[in-house]
């Protein structure tokens, strides 16, 4: 199980709306995509035989896991914490659910991301191919193509793979650390173009489960007098 130092404080509203964008729709995913990300080239990392066939083996994995259902720990750059539950149902859907007292979810619903504060009744979207997770959520997982792995490196039991979008690099890399033997996805970092960086700790993680349809609704706004 992945540890964090738990005597830091949790986030702050703003804490977590900027790290929770981070996590899904990276800060570009809010605004148009500049031409400098079209023409922003990305190098791909040099792999050698055994590489390729880990990562295939990983790319396979990721393909196999239909739902899942995991608690998570959240660290932003600073250190700040948050809590709470993420559900998974590929392809498309995801759910992120923080702990009180924060009140803010985020869902995709294989379209958008919508974050939601049900404290300030603010609902912001963005485009779910915005997202540096989206390559996680397609119907067919593929780390080539599209998507381009910036980085790969092996310790005992473990892989570190770095992922980005070929074609929209600013939408924000993504590195995954897995155990293996067998693999099993542990974590992820997500740093935007501006350099903000937001890690995603997994445990007591669920695959295989049913997950309710209603737990991937689009969030509406509360109605005046509601």
């Amino acid at each position: 199980m992945l540890k964090f130092d738990l005597t830091r404080p949790f986030l702050s509203r703003r804490g977590v709306l900027r790290a929770s964008l981070g996590v899904l729709a990276a800060s570009t995913a809010l605004s148009a995509v500049t031409s400098s990300a079209w023409a922003k080239k990305v190098k791909p990392a040099a792999l050698s035989d055994q590489d390729k066939a880990d990562v295939a083996r990983i790319e396979t994995y990721l393909n196999g896991i239909t739902t899942m259902r995991a608690k998570f720990q959240q660290v932003d750059a600073a250190g700040n914490i948050a809590f709470g539950m993420i559900y998974v149902r590929r392809p498309g859907f995801l759910r992120v659910q923080y702990d009180p007292p924060s009140q803010v979810i985020l869902v995709a619903d294989s379209i958008a991301v919508s974050y939601y504060d049900a404290e300030l009744n603010q609902l912001n979207q963005a485009p779910l191919g915005l997202s540096p997770l989206w390559f996680l959520l397609r119907d067919h997982v593929s780390l080539g193509g599209d998507v381009t792995v910036t980085s790969f490196d092996r310790a005992p039991n473990a892989f570190q793979i770095g992922i980005v979008q070929t074609d929209e690099p600013d939408a924000g890399t993504v590195t995954l650390v897995l155990g293996d033997h067998p693999l099993d996805l542990q974590q992820w970092t997500i740093v935007d173009d501006k350099g903000q960086q937001v890690r995603v700790g997994l445990y007591n993680a669920e695959f295989g489960v049913q997950l309710e349809n209603k737990l991937f609704r689009t969030p509406e706004k509360k109605r005046k007098g509601n």
